[in-house]
């Protein structure tokens, strides 16, 4: 990908389906990667992550997250939003440089495909961040 952002364009027009096979490999790998750690985590931490997301607009799902936080442990919580608003950030990270990607395609724009390249490799960093905070569960809550 880092190679790609320095391509000419007439590079860019014969190589850019297989950037975005790449940007799709590493995508998966990654969520792959994120999902399987979250797999680990105990009950408790999952429910947090689970509460730490936006609220849904139902009274009775908003009801149920306001009477469930005080059963789980406040460090547990605030680790849960921690990794929240990791695996936000780069959500939006990997929107961004996926609109750029698909912006640059209706132009044939290889300024805007270049961008998406360094967007990608953001986003791609960015996760990886977010993996890193989820792995580190607190060790006093590991038995949940």
């Amino acid at each position: 990908m880092r190679e790609a952002a320095d391509w000419s364009v007439f590079k860019w027009l014969f190589e850019k389906r297989k950037v975005r096979e790449a940007a799709d490999q590493a995508n998966a790998a990654l969520d792959e990667l994120s999902q399987a750690i979250k797999k680990c985590w105990g009950s408790d931490l999952k429910a947090a992550y689970k509460q730490s997301a936006p609220k849904a607009g139902s009274a009775a799902a908003h009801r149920q997250q306001e009477a469930e936080p005080g059963s789980i442990d406040a460090e547990l919580r605030c680790f849960a939003q921690k990794v929240r608003q990791a695996d936000e950030a780069a959500q939006r990270a990997r929107l961004a440089a996926e609109n750029t990607f698909e912006e640059a395609e209706r132009q044939l724009n290889t300024d805007l495909a270049r961008e998406g390249c360094r967007q990608a490799i953001h986003s791609w960093e960015l996760l990886e961040k977010a993996i890193r905070i989820a792995e580190a569960v607190p060790d006093i809550k590991r038995k949940s």
